[in-house]
C-alpha cells in the first residue's frame, strides 16, 4: 500500500532484518524483550494440550474486561492491534476519516484498502509533536491517534485526547505503547463516559509476543459488536488466548507496572 507520494505504509522495521538479522541491531521494533519470562512462556506451553479443541475466548475476554474494570460486552479479543486497525476500516461506514501522524501506518493502510479516502493532520517536530486539538477538521467521523505515539513516544494528556470527541465521531487512540508509562497516567482504556471511543491495546510489546498476536479493543458494545461481525471464526488461537489471560492478571500487570 503506497500513498501518492510513493511512501510505503506496509514497509516495517522487520522486514530490514529479516534475512540478515544477525548483521543489524533492531530498533525498529519496539517489543521489550527477544522472549517472554519463564512463568508466561509455562502459561502458554501448558495450553497446547488443548489444540484439539477450536479457541474459547471467554475467559481471556473476561480477564480483560477485569482488567479494566468494563463489562465483556466492551471487549473484543484480535489478532493483535493490527487486526483491530482492519476491521475498523471494513466495519465502520465513515466518510471523512483522519489520521493524526506521526503514526504507525497500518491505521491509514488499512483505511486507504477499505477505499476510504484518508486526511492527515501532520504534528510539527517544532511543536514537539504536541496535538493541537483545533487541527483535527471538525467534520472528521474518525480519527485515530497513537498515545504514546509511535513513533515519537509523545504522550498526549488525555483530556486533551478525549476533547476530540462529537456526536458522530468515532475517536481511535491506539495505546499499544500504555503499559509501558507509569502508572498508565494519560490512559483512556477505563473510560466509558466518552463518546464514539474506542481504545486498542497490544499485548505484544511489553511480553515479548509479536509471533503470537494477539491484543484487543474496548469501545461501547454496539462497536465491539459491528468490529466482531467483520472478523472471521475464532480469530485468536488457543496459545493467544492463554497470552492474553495470563497477561491482564494481577502478577503481569504489577510486572509491567514495575517495568514502566
Amino acid at each position: 500500500m503506497r500513498t501518492e507520494s510513493g511512501h510505503d505504509l506496509r514497509h516495517h522495521g522487520d522486514a530490514e532484518v529479516r534475512d540478515d538479522g544477525g548483521s543489524l541491531v533492531d530498533l525498529a521494533v519496539n517489543v521489550r524483550a527477544d522472549t517472554p519470562p519463564v512463568w508466561l512462556r509455562e502459561h502458554i506451553a501448558a495450553s497446547l494440550g488443548g489444540l484439539a479443541a477450536y479457541p474459547d475466548g471467554r475467559a481471556a475476554r473476561a480477564a480483560v474486561a477485569a482488567r479494566h474494570g468494563l463489562p465483556v460486552e466492551r471487549v473484543l479479543l484480535t489478532a493483535g492491534a493490527a487486526e483491530a486497525f482492519v476491521l475498523l476500516a471494513r466495519a465502520l461506514k465513515v466518510q471523512r476519516p483522519v489520521v493524526v501522524h506521526p503514526q504507525f501506518t497500518e491505521p491509514e493502510a488499512a483505511l486507504r484498502d477499505a477505499g476510504h479516502p484518508v486526511g492527515r493532520v501532520l504534528l510539527r517536530e517544532e511543536d514537539g509533536f504536541r496535538l493541537d486539538p483545533a487541527a483535527v477538521p471538525e467534520d472528521a467521523d474518525l480519527v485515530v491517534i497513537g498515545n504514546p505515539t509511535n513513533p515519537t513516544s509523545v504522550l498526549h494528556p488525555a483530556d486533551t485526547i478525549a476533547s476530540l470527541a462529537r456526536p458522530g465521531r468515532v475517536l481511535v487512540v491506539d495505546e499499544a505503547f500504555m503499559d509501558a508509562v507509569p502508572g498508565e497516567s494519560e490512559g483512556l482504556a477505563d473510560r466509558v463516559d466518552v463518546p464514539g471511543l474506542v481504545v486498542l491495546r497490544s499485548l505484544t510489546k511489553t511480553w515479548g509476543l509479536a509471533g503470537l498476536r494477539i491484543g484487543y479493543v474496548l469501545a461501547a458494545p454496539e462497536t465491539i459488536e459491528d468490529l466482531r461481525r467483520a472478523q472471521p471464526l475464532w480469530p485468536v488461537s488457543t496459545p493467544a488466548l492463554a497470552a492474553a489471560e495470563a497477561c491482564v492478571g494481577p502478577r503481569a500487570v504489577a510486572e509491567a507496572a514495575h517495568a514502566a
